[in-house]
């Protein structure tokens, strides 16, 4: 249905009848004092059914962890774009053309935009995380050669194709209906019935489809949600909400910038003796999920590399911009870029390929297998996979020919770059890493799945339906996944972490399990046979020497009154972390890759071309191997618009510049490739216990575009520029013009 553009999205459903619009008015200034915000001419605009602002919302606060974000602006605007009041009338235009006539009355004061204003303001929204292993300083300190430095690393816009919506329909007895685009169902259901003062069984949420999320439905779905509930609620009619473009791209928050800063101790081999890494944040005015998101970065600030002595410090910055929430790969690509970034500045100043460094601060299979917070790497194929892919590629060849061209050419220069991704599996909330599932089997054999997980295009409800068919032995056509609802399955955790089919996969068996058990008992008694004697395969139930449709025997069960329904429950095993000690082991598992990118780049305008792409990534046992193929490659290109070309910008007074397609740049099929080699690790399982022994792909190749952003650092740098580029992140055109504008002058 995605792919023949049959599948309806909120928009797309018919509207109830009677149903109303709502629309926010958004500030126009960063940080202030809100003196007075004039609603008559919006009150008495064409359509209009009602206004309203804070002061009229009993319960104005929510927030996924603490309660800090008030729905509308009460006393104060945070940042340009918050939502300072919200209109109501008959159309969705005409809600637009209200919320634009409201004027408010606010004094502006100084904002604080940067990570730079809130480092040196101590503009914290908590205290600093650390990570610590061995002793650093001295490390460093005793190493023979060490540097320092400071790579920004910049956030970049969701960019969904499906902005945020909603639709409340009030029912009976105080209840309501929610649609909402959203990975979250369970906790807009909370935050609904938190803002109503209702309990949780009052409020249903369901979400059929999204048209994309990467992160930015795991939060930012609930304001929209509560603003119509609320409504609704007041006027006990149908509420719907969609932002455009620019209102959802100001309202909502990014992934988060960094700035890091890092010291780095190693031998003459690259071998990383001491390093001490600072990520600093910028959070936004609220807190959001960062917390969660610095810790991930800080986990993942080690990637693929063994480093015996390690200081890794978080800071979240407060600032007056949208808070920033979730997006593919949750900090982890910062954290991993700070480190690669690194590694290619030591291969710098030693004059070595980076593949060398890299391959001598390898994590290795029983030594050297211990990250900084203490987990053991056991099932470590990153050396594998790296030889694989250099003889695959034929690496120091295509070194050697670009290391010739650059020596011939004086303004169009060769960048190749191979770089690892090792990345962690679990939420590291512990108490997200469970699911649950409900399946039926009809007498006619048809059976209806419904689990938490929620489908915004990555496959996840084919892979989940996959491994009922398979339970069954029944074919996939046969299963019927039905929306998420908070209905059916209750206190659901976020489509996210890319744990979506780990969780809800196993949740799924679970139930199959519990049902097949009630038919073998059946079969056994009613037949007369051995537990072993009852077989479930090509839509055939075996018992013994003769055989019946699995139609037939459904319906048999049924008229024997046996139990055809069940849930299936699943919580990750063995993780565990000690926030005192800063040990554990966050993580079920590791997903690993290896990217090798090609670059060439035009010294005299700064632009540049991607030649060419060869990627090993290691999934497991696929479940799917066609949808592992296509997130890798998303997962790849969305990582490279990042990396390269996807700039967030805002002016001085904290106006975000970057509001739409016309100034913020996401990749198109000519910023692709044309020797994109992609490949599966082929033969092998995880090593854990997982859904038929598959591992998660939704996050972890978009780390392999790290390659890229290497490749052009590769091609860039030379021996008169003090061993630096000075190179952040993304590498856009303008900002590789002026790296090398400044080198050649």
């Amino acid at each position: 249905m995605h792919v023949q553009g049959n599948a309806a999205y909120i928009d797309d459903m018919p509207a109830p009848e009677e149903t109303l619009h709502a629309a926010f008015a958004l500030s126009d200034i960063a940080y202030g004092k809100i003196n007075h915000i004039d609603i008559k001419k919006a009150e008495q605009a064409l359509g209009v059914h009602s206004v309203i602002v804070a002061q009229d919302i009993e319960r104005l606060n929510i927030g996924p962890i603490k309660h800090d974000e008030p729905l509308l602006a009460k006393d104060e605007v945070n940042f340009f774009g918050q939502a300072i009041a919200a209109v109501l009338a008959d159309s969705h235009e005409n809600a637009r053309k209200a919320a634009s006539l409201i004027e408010a009355n606010i004094t502006q004061l100084e904002a604080t935009i940067t990570i730079e204003q809130a480092m040196s303001k101590k503009s914290f929204l908590d205290k600093p995380l650390e990570i610590i292993t061995g002793d650093s300083v001295r490390a460093i300190n005793a190493a023979k050669n060490n540097l320092s430095g400071t790579l920004r690393i910049g956030g970049q816009e969701h960019y969904y194709l499906e902005g945020q919506v909603a639709l409340a329909i009030p029912t009976e007895d105080n209840e309501m209906v929610v649609y909402s685009s959203t990975q979250n169902p369970t906790e807009v259901q909370h935050l609904v019935a938190h803002v109503l003062n209702v309990p949780h069984n009052a409020i249903e949420v369901i979400t059929r489809r999204m048209g994309g999320g990467f992160g930015g439905k795991e939060t930012d779905s609930s304001q929209l949600a509560c603003i119509c509930a609320i409504f609704a609620r007041q006027n006990l009619q149908p509420v719907k909400a969609r932002l455009s473009r620019r209102d959802d791209i100001l309202l909502t928050g990014k992934r988060h910038d960094f700035e890091v800063n890092y010291e780095v101790g190693y031998n003459d081999k690259g071998q990383i003796k001491g390093v001490k890494i600072d990520l600093a944040a910028r959070c936004g005015y609220s807190l959001d999920l960062s917390k969660a998101i610095l810790s991930r970065a800080l986990f993942h600030a080690d990637n693929a590399y063994y480093l015996p002595n390690a200081t890794f410090r978080g800071f979240l910055c407060k600032t007056n911009t949208a808070s920033n929430t979730a997006f593919r790969g949750f900090g982890g690509p910062q954290g991993m870029l700070a480190i690669e970034n690194i590694i290619e500045e030591i291969a710098n100043n030693l004059g070595m390929d980076s593949l060398e460094v890299r391959q001598v601060n390898f994590y290795q299979q029983k030594t050297n297998n211990v990250t900084p917070y203490a987990q053991v790497i056991e099932d470590n194929i990153i050396n594998e996979l790296t030889s694989e892919l250099v003889d695959e590629t034929s690496y120091h060849k295509r070194r050697q020919e670009v290391q010739k061209f650059n020596q011939k050419s004086k303004y169009l220069k060769k960048g190749l770059a191979l770089s690892p991704v090792k990345f962690g599996i679990s939420f590291t909330t512990q108490l997200l890493n469970q699911a649950g599932a409900l399946v039926h089997i009809y007498k006619d054999g048809s059976i209806y799945l419904n689990h938490g997980g929620t489908e915004m295009g990555q496959g996840l409800f084919i892979k989940v339906a996959q491994v009922v068919a398979n339970e069954f032995g029944v074919k996939l056509d046969q299963v019927k996944v039905s929306a998420t609802s908070t209905s059916k399955v209750p206190n659901t955790s976020p489509t996210a972490a890319s744990s979506g089919s780990d969780l809800n996969g196993m949740a799924a068996k679970e139930a199959c399990i519990r049902i097949k058990r009630n038919l073998c008992d059946f079969a056994v008694q009613h037949f007369g046979l051995g537990v072993n004697d009852v077989k479930f395969e090509d839509s055939n139930v075996f018992l013994g020497d003769k055989k019946i449709t699995f139609k037939e025997f459904i319906s048999l069960a049924f008229l024997n009154r046996v139990e055809l329904f069940s849930n299936g429950y699943y919580k990750t095993p063995k993780i565990y972390y000690d926030e005192a000690k800063k040990q554990g082991r966050p993580f079920y598992y590791y997903s690993y890759g290896v990217c090798l990118s090609e670059v060439i780049v035009d010294c005299l305008t700064g632009e540049y071309k991607l030649l060419a792409v060869d990627i090993l990534h290691d999934v497991g046992a696929s479940l799917n191997p066609a949808i592992d193929m296509g997130q890798i490659v998303g997962g790849f290109i969305q990582g490279m618009g990042w990396l390269c070309s996807e700039e967030l910008k805002w002016d001085d007074s904290g106006v975000l510049l970057t509001t739409g397609a016309s100034t913020y740049k996401i990749p198109a099929i000519g910023d692709t490739p044309e020797h994109f080699n992609v490949k599966i690790k082929p033969n092998i399982s995880n090593h854990e216990n997982t859904i038929h022994k598959s591992k998660a792909v939704g996050e972890p190749p978009l780390m392999l575009a790290l390659s890229v952003w290497l490749a052009i650092k590769n091609a860039i740098y030379n021996e008169d520029n003090n061993n630096k580029t000075g190179l952040d992140a993304p590498a856009s055109f303008e900002k590789v013009f002026f790296n090398l504008n400044k080198k050649f002058n």
